[in-house]
């Protein structure tokens, strides 16, 4: 995809995001809306998947760590064809596959179910060793929370992957500065993240997370690194692209009512709008 169209994808992920969460009365809209550039470029550039074979030995490996953004997850799941867009707002409902978090038996697509903080990336280290071991090609993608990284499993699993010069694990940081309770440097600082990274042996990329410029060029030199796992710290603002949702805590968790909803599609109507005039 060129940028326009990964733009205009991002929109449509964006809407996804909004009304399953919205449809749910309940989910975690902030740091999916943050993450939207980044799923989008995953599923329709990087990623070698493909939906009508979810379990293909030799595919892409991708987990999210911080699964309680499932909803960007799905949304980008769903838009990439690995099930009905309609589902979405099934989301959380009882009787759904769609649970508040990835889960792996019954969610085509997902590679691991997710959503203990801290979990993923060891999950994610594993299937970049396993891959060594085996001889095979494919490449492991990790997204991380900047509150997540508070956890010390993260930084287990890191000096592992450093010290087996993993250079098929590339670990995304969605580093909104946002987290359930404030900011991550008030509850509990984890900067300079970047630094830290490096101290484990990665090779490290500081970008715009909400850049496709800067998203794709971080990618392509993650991908020719050699050597040693790379990690991607993506600057992004939280609840990206819904105004009232944007750089505020309380839209971390909480579903909005139905007046919300309207304005928040309205905006991403027009944001469309706009780029399919260019």
């Amino acid at each position: 995809m060129n940028k326009l169209d990964l733009q205009k994808k991002a929109v449509d992920i964006r809407k996804g995001i909004v009304s399953s969460v919205h449809s749910a009365k309940a989910g975690h809209p902030g740091g999916s809306l943050s993450a939207a550039d980044i799923f989008t470029y995953l599923y329709f550039e990087e990623l070698h998947v493909d939906p009508k074979n979810p379990k293909d030995e030799n595919r892409d490996r991708f987990v999210l760590s911080k699964g309680h953004t499932a909803p960007g997850y799905y949304s980008a799941l769903a838009e990439r064809g690995f099930f009905p867009v309609e589902d979405l707002l099934t989301l959380r409902h009882i009787g759904s596959y769609l649970q508040g978090h990835p889960d792996m038996k019954h969610i085509p697509g997902v590679d691991m179910s997710s959503g203990s903080l801290g979990q993923g990336l060891s999950a994610a280290v594993g299937m970049a060793l396993a891959a060594k071991m085996s001889g095979k090609e494919y490449r492991t993608y990790c997204l991380c929370g900047d509150g997540e990284i508070q956890e010390g499993q993260i930084w287990e699993a890191a000096m592992f992957a450093g010290h087996r010069k993993l250079d098929n694990l590339l670990v995304i940081v969605d580093n909104n500065n946002l987290q359930i309770d404030g900011t991550v440097e008030d509850v509990c600082s984890p900067y300079p993240i970047d630094k830290k990274f490096e101290a484990f042996n990665f090779h490290v990329i500081n970008i715009d997370g909400n850049d496709f410029d800067q998203i794709d060029a971080a990618f392509k030199e993650a991908k020719a690194t050699k050597g040693m796992p790379t990690a991607i710290i993506a600057h992004t603002v939280k609840g990206k692209g819904v105004s009232f949702m944007e750089n505020n805590v309380g839209w971390h968790g909480k579903a909005p009512n139905d007046e919300e909803y309207a304005i928040a599609m309205e905006e991403l109507e027009k944001a469309g709008d706009v780029l399919c005039q260019k």
